[in-house]
């Protein structure tokens, strides 16, 4: 409505979403924390485009804004609110502020966080990390993006850190359709849009292709899709035995220009979607599980990146103690953007 947002560190460069604009105030300071949703990274994403902390919480952490019209509190569980900060410590103060059992959001969770204060850094000796990377290839990834991730990986690995690469026993392919089903599935419910003539001219191609994508889809389609959600959930569970954290990229592509609507190639591989180019983070929507984007540090170009920490389902507290104490060995967070027209300088 304004104009695009522009990223922190480069204003020619896209901010992500949608949470840019969030992500950006708080990397040039304008906001003390911020709160946002996710789908598809929306609080992730962003974070990693401008150097800050996003936080996905455990499904049912935070509970589902009451009385929203169309709101479907039972089935609805790829989208979840959550916290942004400059640093573990405020994006913590948020959560504990955001979360909590709402009898009116049933699926919500009932244990409680403690007070921001009583979480304390992780011990990082014998902490074991699983690196996915770009599952063997199977994501296209700009060059150098996983080079930065694994340097970053490297660093932490000198204070005990034990960094494995590892696998989930799953086709990624079938990921990919299981999350096309469902959000075609749920982004239809906007189809009172699409049927409006005056409304539908306002409409995004894309937003129109995700409508479209719901009809006439059988309710078979979407079972076979809830089932393949819970093996996909399995499969994660079973490296869980093995390690304290799975860990990604943030994104396939570092922050592209802000002129351009989305990338059509990712390291000569076309993209035949819309936003395939993000696909590295659905695996962690369809799962549930508590993620926090943590910058991984910037390429020669100058541009942010990030990597997801993602632990079990429900623990939250562990995911951000360990983001304690990788904010505490590395300082990628003291690079803050410098004055520019973003922010009058």
């Amino acid at each position: 409505m304004h104009g695009t947002t522009r990223n922190a560190y480069d204003p020619n460069l896209t901010a992500g979403g949608s949470s840019g604009g969030a992500a950006v105030g708080l990397a040039l300071q304008m906001l003390p924390v911020a709160d946002g949703s996710d789908m598809m990274g929306s609080l992730r994403n962003p974070a990693g485009y401008n150097n800050i902390i996003g936080f996905r919480p455990s499904q049912g952490r935070v509970p589902g804004v009451p009385g929203v019209p169309g709101l479907d509190i039972y089935y609805q569980q790829l989208l979840t609110d959550g916290p942004m900060g400059r640093n573990v410590e405020d994006t913590i103060r948020l959560l504990v502020t955001m979360a909590g059992y709402d009898a009116r959001a049933p699926l919500s969770l009932r244990d409680n966080l403690p007070a921001h204060d009583m979480f304390r850094k992780a011990d990082l000796k014998g902490f074991r990390i699983g690196w996915m990377g770009d599952f063997e290839g199977y994501l296209a990834t700009e060059e150098g993006l996983l080079d930065l991730c694994e340097q970053s990986l490297d660093g932490i690995s000198q204070h005990g850190v034990v960094v494995e690469r590892c696998q989930p026993a799953y086709d990624m392919a079938r990921l990919w359709q299981t999350w096309l089903t469902l959000r075609h599935w749920i982004v239809g419910n906007q189809k009172s849009l699409y049927d409006d003539p005056e409304k539908k001219k306002l409409l995004k191609p894309e937003l129109v292709w995700e409508i479209e994508g719901s009809f006439g889809m059988p309710a078979s389609r979407v079972s076979e899709a809830a089932i393949a959600r819970t093996d996909w959930y399995r499969a994660l569970h079973a490296l869980f035995e093995r390690y304290d954290l799975l860990a990604l990229p943030t994104a396939q592509v570092f922050p592209f220009p802000a002129d351009i609507h989305w990338p059509a190639s990712v390291n000569g591989r076309a993209m035949d979607t819309y936003h395939r180019w993000m696909e590295v983070v659905v695996g962690g929507t369809l799962a549930g599980l508590p993620i926090v984007n943590l910058p991984a540090g910037f390429d020669h170009q100058g541009r942010p990146m990030g990597i997801q920490f993602m632990g079990p389902m429900g623990h939250d507290r562990n995911v951000l103690e360990f983001a304690m104490a990788y904010e505490a060995v590395t300082d990628y967070l003291d690079r803050r953007p410098a004055s520019g027209p973003l922010n009058g300088g």
